[in-house]
């Protein structure tokens, strides 16, 4: 099995600080969610110990801990005045009034099982992670595919430095909803029939189980929206970003006792926005 000390990740990290004192925030972000990202695909080539958190499907391996415990480490060095939320627990209060959001591994059930469907993402933001005044951008790496997303709402939106084209209007009923809808939920009326209307409009559905890695699709015209219930900061706020980066449209709304986050180009968020 995988093992990587505490005294190894300081290492790791120290190397890193080093290279990229001088980095912008932008720089450093995208350094971030690479080395994280790599470091969990090198973890799990050598086999990762899994545990469930809520679910069978709902899951953690000391990869995802050791990569954000390397973010959280660079940041304290790099970053101290801003504040750190990471999924696997990594909590700074904020001096800066600057976050830095942090899911290590994105897709943990997918990277789990041997998929490449996975990633490592982060954001920086100013204010409240939940209700941020202001969003920054968004970094998302998917170390399978070796590239890397990077954007913002002031901030064009490029996959491995290249500008990814902006995302021109187009109905539901001509584009791919990427989605996820955890099974127990079909038993759900309200929560089932909310999605349902939703993904009826869409010419095919996807359903991926990484959501910044879906965002990031959107981004670059791959998929062309998402939707998904009960998203926490660090699923939505990367990929938020870099659909906004590309010229899209986000959109949050209350249906079927729940809270809906939605992403796409403005044409098709402004369809199904319609439809509540």
């Amino acid at each position: 099995m995988s093992a990587i000390t505490s005294d190894m990740l300081d290492a790791l990290a120290k190397t890193f600080v080093i290279a990229h004192t001088e980095d912008s925030d932008e720089h450093l972000a995208q350094a971030l969610v690479f080395n994280a990202g790599r470091l969990a695909w090198r973890m799990r080539e050598t086999g990762v110990t899994t545990e469930q958190k809520t679910s069978i499907s709902d899951v953690v391996t000391e990869a995802d801990r050791a990569a954000e415990n390397f973010v959280g480490t660079v940041l304290a060095q790099l970053r101290p005045e801003d504040g750190v939320l990471g999924e696997e627990g990594a909590s700074r209060e904020a001096k800066s009034g600057k976050t830095w959001v942090i899911d290590p591994v994105d897709g943990t059930y997918n990277f789990t099982a041997g998929s490449d469907y996975w990633c490592s993402a982060l954001a920086l933001v100013t204010g409240d992670p939940g209700n941020p005044d202001e969003l920054h951008f968004g970094a998302v790496h998917r170390p399978a595919m070796g590239y890397t997303w990077f954007g913002g709402p002031k901030i064009p939106t490029t996959r491995d430095g290249k500008a990814v084209a902006p995302l021109a209007d187009k109905s539901p009923a001509d584009i791919s909803l990427g989605t996820y809808l955890h099974p127990t939920y079909f038993r759900q009326d309200e929560v089932r029939t909310a999605w349902q209307t939703v993904a009826q409009e869409f010419a095919s559905l996807r359903m991926l189980g990484a959501g910044s890695v879906d965002l990031g699709g959107v981004a670059d015209g791959s998929l062309g929206a998402w939707l998904q219930h009960s998203v926490a900061a660090w699923d939505w706020l990367p990929g938020r970003a870099l659909v906004e980066g590309a010229g899209g449209t986000t959109a949050t709304f209350e249906a079927g006792g729940v809270t809906w986050r939605l992403a796409g180009n403005a044409q098709s968020v402004s369809e199904i926005r319609a439809l509540f």
